[in-house]
């Protein structure tokens, strides 16, 4: 008795592990297709509006409390 629960606990893992990976196979394979990747002016439009963001925060005066970055 005490080998057959050995045997499970040493077993555990492994089929454990089989079966996440089987799990996370199938549920690979159901069509999900990525992204399509964004324009190039796509890209250029976030680059600016984060650009513009960066520039307002920077030239915000440091809050109290707060040190300078600089």
């Amino acid at each position: 008795m005490e080998g057959i629960l050995v045997a499970l606990v040493l077993l555990a893992c492994p089929v454990g592990m089989g079966a996440m990976m089987w799990f996370m196979g199938k549920n690979s394979k159901k069509g999900d297709t990525p992204a399509a990747p964004s324009s190039v002016e796509d890209l250029r439009a976030e680059q600016q509006r984060i650009a513009a963001e960066i520039d307002q925060v920077e030239s915000q005066p440091p809050a109290e409390g707060r040190l300078a970055a600089r």
